[in-house]
């Protein structure tokens, strides 16, 4: 059953895809606007497939880009998705111990794969909090990812022991609560192929929906993202067949 946020979005396809674990998980699609240029894979903070998740969908399908959205909790609860109360803040961040983050970059590798078998042409991924650092770790073995954006990844500092293979755009605020500003400073240290800006701005602050949104870190962050994709995303990687497990 779908429900919440999940069904107020007629435009949005919903989509059955399969990781190569077998694994079966839901995606939203939300086609291109007017001229199509390519395709970005959006992955969601711990509040699943939200409200927010889809508006950024749009606003890239408004810029000519297939949007695709998997539900990255689908393998704890699926369908889940919730907005920014307290109460909700609480019971999304109980899934986190149950998170396998090598399952998540199986389901992100299979969206990447699906989202190039409809249409062959670069794939790139932008990611929010939890899914910053999922699109941080599938992008070091690139598999078939033409770019990378991250905003606000908390564990991306905690895996910085191998680069990312394709270019990766990263997005922070100084005033974040759970990424400190040391934490910032080790991934420009030692992760210098990425390009990373920091904001006079708090933890979420793309979101319109948070009490830490900032309008104007949000359009500048924008449009670095959109200028990242123009730059980067213009040819796409190898795409190999995913083994099996």
């Amino acid at each position: 059953m779908v429900d919440g946020f999940w069904a107020r979005q007629t435009e949005m396809a919903l989509q059955t895809l399969t990781a190569s674990d077998g694994h079966q998980f839901s995606c939203w699609l939300t086609k291109a606007s007017g001229t199509r240029r390519d395709a970005v894979v959006v992955l969601q903070e711990i509040f699943g497939v939200n409200h927010h998740i889809q508006a950024v969908c749009e606003r890239l399908a408004a810029e000519g880009f297939d949007a695709y959205a998997p539900a990255l909790f689908d393998r704890i609860k699926p369908n889940f998705s919730s907005g920014y109360s307290q109460d909700e803040i609480t019971k999304a961040l109980a899934f986190l111990p149950q998170l396998d983050w090598d399952h998540l970059v199986l389901d992100v590798q299979a969206t990447v794969h699906h989202a190039y078998q409809v249409t062959p042409g670069p794939v790139s991924l932008m990611g929010f909090c939890l899914g910053a650092s999922v699109a941080y770790l599938t992008s070091q073995n690139g598999t078939g990812i033409a770019a990378v954006i991250a905003y606000y990844g908390g564990q991306i500092v905690n895996n910085l022991q191998a680069p990312p293979v394709v270019p990766s755009l990263m997005h922070f605020g100084d005033a974040d609560h759970t990424i400190t500003m040391h934490d910032v400073e080790r991934i420009q240290k030692e992760r210098p192929e990425c390009t990373v800006h920091v904001y006079a701005a708090g933890h979420g602050f793309n979101c319109d929906e948070r009490p830490s949104f900032n309008d104007k870190c949000a359009e500048l962050a924008w449009s670095r993202s959109l200028q990242w994709l123009a730059q980067h995303a213009t040819f796409q990687p190898s795409i190999h067949p995913l083994p099996h497990h």
